[in-house]
């Protein structure tokens, strides 16, 4: 023992230097040698006192170089192999999560997947990565900017052209003659309101295919349309209903199931039922909002959604907003989402979508109403329809149409009930 720490304490200069390790008869470099070895270590020079470099480099293996410190990089490398292991495992599971929302769908969905998946140059991996961004149809590829299907789904711009150009051959997206639109106007879908003067506003309910926005003050019977048509949305066709279910984000927190069950018993319905088919998302943020929205798309096939309620439109915008500063960031948001809601019409022409809105005042009115929609033109030029809402005597609403492509100006008188709305 006395020899050995000996050794170790005449060894321990020099580091780097050549030394001969008497356990393992070979030339060692100092420094890079097992723990162990250290007590056997000592320089053995040549006959001419010149260390004989060639052999060593000759004789030196690969793990005589491996130090104490180095030991740790083989644990990492093991760490990594088991790292590429967990990788290969979580694609496994997320290939297994993707069939699995394949096979929830229905056979509508289903068709538009196949339909996708047929365009040329679409793989398995292209498919995957549409899907996951919620282009699951052609006619959310065919009618969505090229630059948000690049940025939601990560594909490059030439791919996307070419799915974009694919996409509007099959659908034949082009020019149609006007009779062709009127036959189309003609079968269209409509939603009642349970009341018969607002139902005569809209020429025998609110349509589908558009953008319909309610504003109006607090109290004036927004929120409470809103829940109607929730219910409304899932009455058969010939009863005034879609035979669908309804999405309701609501941003304001004013969503109640039980004003739901008032006016599903009021229709005599199962209020179960009708609540099952409601699907709710409470938007906290305006940037949540808008990703309710986007994720919308992939749900709308899925649950048979004939219906998205967004109450109210402009609520977070106007909170997080604040000042002139931020006045032009604002309005080129909701431009955009307002657009979102737009293409889901075009998307699928048998959905509805309704948004209620706030108010303001103009202070530079004297003279007549000073209460205006807040948003702006951007609000005013998105909204397909738009109906001003205000108060009546007791719990009577009037309803006045303020813009539509189609119909004109007009009144209508309608009340708020304990179940729901009526004449």
């Amino acid at each position: 023992m006395a020899k050995a720490s000996e050794i170790n304490t005449q060894n321990q200069s020099g580091i780097g230097e050549p030394y001969f390790c008497e356990e393992c008869k070979r030339n060692h470099t100092k420094g890079k040698i097992y723990k162990e070895h250290l007590n056997f270590a000592k320089v053995e020079p040549k006959d001419d006192g010149v260390l004989n470099e060639e052999v060593i480099d000759d004789e030196i293996e690969v793990s005589d170089l491996v130090s104490e410190d180095d030991s740790t990089s083989v644990e990492e490398e093991a760490s990594d192999e088991g790292l590429d292991e967990k990788i290969e495992v979580d694609d496994e599971i997320e290939e297994d999560d993707f069939d699995e929302e394949l096979e929830n769908y229905d056979d509508d969905a289903n068709a538009c997947v196949e339909a996708v998946k047929k365009l040329p140059g679409v793989g398995e991996a292209t498919l995957k990565k549409l899907i996951k961004a919620g282009f699951n149809s052609l006619e959310s590829i065919a009618y969505t900017p090229p630059t948000i299907i690049q940025k939601e789904s990560g594909l490059g711009d030439k791919t996307t052209a070419k799915l974009i150009k694919a996409s509007m051959d099959k659908l034949d997206i082009g020019f149609k003659s006007a009779e062709d639109v009127w036959e189309y106007r003609k079968n269209i879908s409509r939603i009642t309101t349970s009341s018969q003067e607002l139902d005569n506003l809209f020429h025998g309910g609110i349509e589908t295919g558009c953008v319909v926005e309610f504003f109006g003050e607090f109290r004036t019977g927004k929120t409470q349309l809103a829940h109607q048509l929730c219910v409304n949305v899932q009455l058969p066709k010939e009863d005034g209903g879609l035979n669908g279910c309804a999405l309701y984000i609501d941003t304001e927190g004013t969503f109640r199931p039980e004003r739901i069950i008032q006016m599903a018993e009021g229709h005599d319905l199962d209020h179960k039922k009708v609540l099952k088919n409601i699907v709710f998302g409470r938007a906290y943020n305006s940037d949540h909002q808008i990703m309710l929205i986007k994720e919308a798309a992939s749900l709308i096939k899925e649950k048979n959604i004939k219906l998205i309620i967004v109450d109210s439109l402009i609520g977070h915008f106007r909170s997080e907003y604040v000042g002139r500063g931020t006045l032009a960031n604002r309005q080129q948001t909701i431009n955009v989402h307002l657009h979102d809601l737009l293409r889901l019409t075009d998307i699928f022409p048998d959905l509805c979508v309704i948004v209620t809105n706030q108010v303001q005042s103009k202070p530079d009115v004297f003279y007549g109403n000073p209460t205006v929609a807040a948003g702006g033109n951007i609000v005013a030029h998105g909204s397909t329809i738009r109906v001003y809402l205000r108060k009546g005597k007791g719990e009577q609403r009037v309803a006045k149409m303020i813009d539509a492509p189609h119909l004109p100006e007009g009144e209508a008188v309608f009340s708020i009930t304990e179940n729901g709305i009526t004449d």
